[in-house]
């Protein structure tokens, strides 16, 4: 039958039962929803004509063309939306100059800034400085442990969430853990800030916070015994030693009937797991078990 014959008879209620089975069989579902949803804009009239049927299919057919049109315009929206995020992916990376660089247990690096200072990161540890502008404003975040020569130029800061350390042209060493941040300096000047303890640092001066409470020293070394593969250590916690042991051999030690306080006084190499780990416990009265490759029981005294 005519859809538009059945549509008709369908407005003016006369559909036979017949001709409704063809109606509600009819694809243009959407034409009766519209003509449905629009009928409350016509006053009620005892006559429903042909002129009132056109009208309706003339705005049904206007408002389907509308849809048609946002559909096309919705993928539009898509790659514009696309590209927006795509140019602010750009700026981020490419224009905010910030320079990251990181190491993971067990390596080490060196990195060469743009004024040809050079920095030595210990394992898991990180830098972070702008490239652009860097001979006004020679300034880097330090994470971990580090080792600085700094070429002769402007003032060159390295700050961490310990303290902040100032230097003009000279070579240092900056450690900062978990409550441990020390500062030896091997050339020139240093100037360290940490909260309210304030240090100016000569060739062979040490400065240390360690669980809070702050110290000072002397040293006679010309370069950090990390930078030669070699941890060494005076009078530090043993906590503090084995956690410089999982980062150096990137594995996991646990402690049994140890007192983590006790304090340490020597060093391990960073090339054999067994000869480092001899060094450590032997002069502590302590033994160790190797449970797989990277699993480490450290054994205390009976009491």
């Amino acid at each position: 039958m005519d859809k538009e014959y059945l549509i008709g008879k369908w407005l003016n209620d006369t559909l036979t039962d017949t001709e409704k089975q063809a109606f509600y069989k009819l694809d243009d579902a959407l034409l009766s929803e519209y003509i449905v949803d629009n009928a409350k804009h016509f006053k009620a009239s005892q006559f429903n004509n042909l002129d009132d049927f056109n009208t309706f299919k003339t705005q049904y057919r206007s408002s389907k063309n509308k849809v048609k049109q946002l559909r096309w315009f919705k993928p539009l929206l898509k790659i514009a939306a696309t590209i927006f995020i795509a140019f602010g992916l750009y700026f981020i990376v490419f224009h905010s100059n910030n320079t990251h660089v990181e190491t993971l247990a067990s390596e080490k690096t060196t990195i060469e800034l743009p004024d040809h200072s050079k920095v030595e990161l210990n394992a898991l540890s990180s830098i972070t400085y702008k490239v652009k502008d860097w001979s006004n404003n020679r300034s880097l975040k330090l994470n971990g442990e580090a080792y600085f020569k700094v070429a002769k130029g402007k003032t060159f800061d390295v700050k961490t969430s310990s303290g902040t350390i100032t230097v003009i042209g000279t070579q240092f060493n900056v450690k900062q853990r978990s409550n441990y941040f020390e500062v030896k300096c091997f050339e020139g000047i240093v100037k360290v800030v940490s909260d309210t303890i304030v240090r100016q640092l000569l060739a062979g001066d040490t400065y240390q916070i360690l669980e809070g409470k702050f110290t000072e020293g002397k040293m006679n070394e010309d370069s950090p015994k990390w930078t030669h593969n070699m941890s060494d250590f005076y009078a530090i916690p043993i906590k503090k030693v084995l956690s410089e042991l999982e980062r150096q051999y990137n594995i996991e030690v646990i402690f049994k009937n140890i007192n983590v306080n006790r304090l340490f006084t020597g060093g391990f190499h960073h090339d054999n797991l067994e000869k480092a780990l001899i060094a450590i416990t032997q002069p502590m009265n302590m033994t160790y078990e190797l449970n797989s490759s990277n699993l480490v029981i450290i054994h205390g005294q009976e009491n």
